[in-house]
């Protein structure tokens, strides 16, 4: 019998997708520091939605959208879109990066839970052993960085009686929640809408959901800040966002479980990382190395052929 071929096109988008959203985060800082955060993710949908425009209409061969399809989508695009973007960045300016970095190093573990909670996928050896890398590689990582340095430290006060540290780890897990439920929408759904369609409506839905936030803080907002590199760097922070990441996702997660596509999650702070070490003169110690290699292993893991073995029922033979 031979052992089906691993998918190693929707793994490379995967892979690819991940790798991108780490990019474009660590490239867009510059644009978080010259306009407000929900004016940035308003922008961030219009361009999508200017690119995208024809992905919207239906194909000629498909069929018609139905109502749960309809509220699939509508969830993608407020868990997967809209409050994990609130989450994590206000969950992150209340608490310490690495303590967020560490929260975060659950996505892995997270999307493979719900995935066998909703979809009722089977987590063999092989999948729990790639989680348990991903998620030590990232945490160690995490853990290794020097709390003395440029780190930002947690926000001092409370609210409701808890420290606002606190409230701010409960916003980052909220992100990991909403990042894990992404995935395990995504993957319902790629069943039945294809990968363009699906990056077009899941942006709709968040352009519709940030335009109220967006025009408030547009009226507020002097443009005169934008200069033409932040105007180029905000294209394409709003192209691969909005399009790139999520088509090469959904490409992907057609044709890999939700589990195990959770593992690839760690391209996304291993490609943040590269991009400060090779754009920014950022350093990494020996440890956080390792700790990477440990990540990059879990994608070894869960990509690794499967051999099969063949039984004889020949009674001649033995």
């Amino acid at each position: 019998m031979t052992a089906p071929r691993p998918p190693w096109r929707a793994y490379g988008a995967l892979a690819a997708s991940m790798a991108l959203v780490g990019s474009y985060v660590a490239l867009s800082k510059p644009l978080v520091a010259a306009m407000p955060v929900f004016l940035l993710a308003w922008l961030r949908y219009l361009i999508g939605a200017a690119a995208m425009a024809h992905w919207v209409r239906r194909p000629p061969q498909a069929v018609p959208l139905s109502r749960r399809t309809h509220a699939l989508l509508f969830l993608q695009g407020l868990l997967g879109n809209f409050l994990f973007s609130i989450c994590m960045l206000y969950g992150v300016s209340l608490t310490t990066a690495s303590a967020a970095g560490v929260i975060m190093a659950a996505i892995p573990a997270v999307v493979a839970l719900q995935s066998a909670l909703f979809l009722r996928e089977r987590l063999d050896g092989r999948s729990l052993a790639a989680i348990a890398l991903a998620a030590t590689g990232i945490g160690l990582f995490s853990l290794g960085k020097d709390p003395a340095g440029s780190m930002p430290t947690a926000a001092a006060g409370t609210w409701l009686g808890l420290p606002l540290s606190l409230w701010g780890n409960a916003l980052v897990l909220a992100a990991v929640g909403c990042e894990a439920a992404y995935v395990v929408i995504g993957k319902r759904l790629t069943g039945d809408v294809g990968p363009k369609r699906i990056a077009a409506l899941i942006n709709l839905w968040g352009l519709a959901l940030m335009t109220p936030l967006g025009v408030w803080a547009a009226w507020r907002y002097d443009w005169g800040a934008m200069t033409a590199p932040l105007w180029a760097l905000l294209v394409f922070y709003g192209l691969a966002a909005s399009v790139w990441t999520v088509w090469l996702w959904m490409t992907g997660l057609r044709h890999v479980s939700a589990a195990r596509a959770g593992v690839f999650t760690v391209m996304l702070p291993v490609s943040a990382t590269a991009i400060g070490v090779l754009v920014m003169g950022e350093r990494l110690s020996g440890p956080q190395w390792l700790a990477f290699a440990l990540a990059l292993l879990g994608l070894v893991v869960a990509t690794m052929p499967v051999r099969s073995v063949t039984r004889t029922t020949d009674p001649s033979a033995g």
